[in-house]
């Protein structure tokens, strides 16, 4: 085999440096994303050594125990009972005398028990048009007869919505918590149609929700992964001051946005900078700072010290201009003085925006904000 070229080594080295820089790269990447899975997670775990020299947990005697609270006294009494003096001193056997009655206050569950209620559903049929007719009571939940004719009562389903839904336990526990606490034997099934009554029912509630959140002045929507049958789908979420509003989709684009926010929403949009949400050409933008700030700080993480300068500028920036916002609404400076140091800020963020990033991290995030710079 012939002794390689100078030119040919050239070649051959240059295509390793690319190699590697494109692993370098997808390594970062896959570092950068589980620095960030590692943050979502919920469970109560520390992520760092333990302290040197670690406080004792728990309340501080002396000035530093904090508020002392304690129990309030409860407004109503449903029963009173006596805690009759023993006849004998349990200490030495000798004969007591009672001296005094003091009050001690106990909330409790009652005894949770089930109960069974029949309806007599009155059927007719109209005279006019021939057609069945039945009663409806209002505590039914469903008109069902039949072999369907066993309903779980309207308690039940709202307590079950709550477990599900609320407090996010599967349909199995919900199912074991109910049979459990009262005793109350129902389906995985059964709560899952439950479950889609309750939905139906709800639907105009939700409706007001989205009309509501449409007219509000500043909403900030989000978004995060959710999975849907086992597929890939997305948690939309929109706040207001005023109301929340969730929706799951199938996708993450400008037409799922809309759906709930309409396109022609015209108050303030506070975001991360997702391009979809720069359609909604009548609102008024205001990129979310704390994004920002987090993802800065996540890149500091897996970065050189000489990349890690550009987010760590950045950050100061944002920082900075926080408190220059603090210190105007306080009415700590005047109109022109805001002016003057918002300008210069932002002098120094054009400044650091406008210089070549070898880092691709760095580059990404400074198109990032000259795109979303106004």
């Amino acid at each position: 085999m012939p002794p390689e070229t100078d030119a040919e080594k050239i070649t051959r080295l240059e295509d390793e440096i690319e190699q590697l820089k494109r692993e370098i790269e997808r390594l970062r990447r896959a570092l950068e994303e589980a620095l960030r899975a590692g943050k979502r997670q919920a469970a109560p775990f520390s992520r760092h050594r333990p302290k040197a020299n670690s406080q004792r947990p728990g309340r501080k005697p002396g000035s530093a125990y904090g508020r002392a609270a304690h129990r309030s006294v409860p407004d109503r009494v449903d029963e009173t009972l006596e805690a009759e003096l023993p006849p004998r001193c349990p200490h030495c056997g000798g004969n007591c005398e009672e001296t005094e009655v003091v009050d001690q206050y106990q909330t409790e569950i009652p005894e949770p028990r089930v109960e069974h209620i029949r309806f007599h559903v009155h059927v007719g049929r109209c005279q006019k048009c021939g057609r069945r007719v039945q009663g409806r009571h209002p505590r039914q939940t469903s008109d069902a007869v039949g072999s369907a004719a066993s309903q779980v009562g309207p308690r039940a389903i709202a307590l079950a919505t709550h477990l599900d839904k609320g407090l996010g336990l599967s349909h199995a526990k919900t199912a074991a918590v109910l049979e459990a606490a009262f005793g109350l034997r129902v389906t995985r099934g059964g709560l899952c149609q439950a479950f889609q009554r309750v939905s139906q029912r709800a639907e105009p509630t939700y409706q007001g929700l989205i009309e509501w959140l449409r007219r509000s002045p500043r909403v900030t929507p989000d978004e995060t992964g959710w999975r849907v049958g086992g597929e890939s789908w997305w948690l939309w979420t929109f706040v207001s001051a005023e109301v929340t509003v969730y929706s799951i989709q199938p996708g993450r684009g400008f037409a799922e946005a809309a759906r709930v926010l309409g396109a022609d929403f015209a108050g303030f949009l506070v975001h991360d900078g997702w391009v979809p949400y720069e359609k909604f050409q009548d609102a008024l933008h205001q990129t979310c700072l704390a994004h920002l700030l987090r993802r800065g700080r996540e890149m500091i993480e897996v970065s050189s010290p000489t990349a890690a300068r550009f987010p760590q500028a950045v950050i100061a920036i944002l920082q900075q201009a926080l408190q220059l916002r603090d210190r105007g609404t306080a009415r700590q400076i005047s109109p022109h003085g805001l002016a003057v140091a918002r300008g210069r800020l932002e002098a120094r963020l054009d400044r650091i925006l406008e210089r070549h990033y070898r880092c691709p991290a760095n580059e990404r995030f400074a198109k990032h904000l000259w795109r979303n710079r106004r």
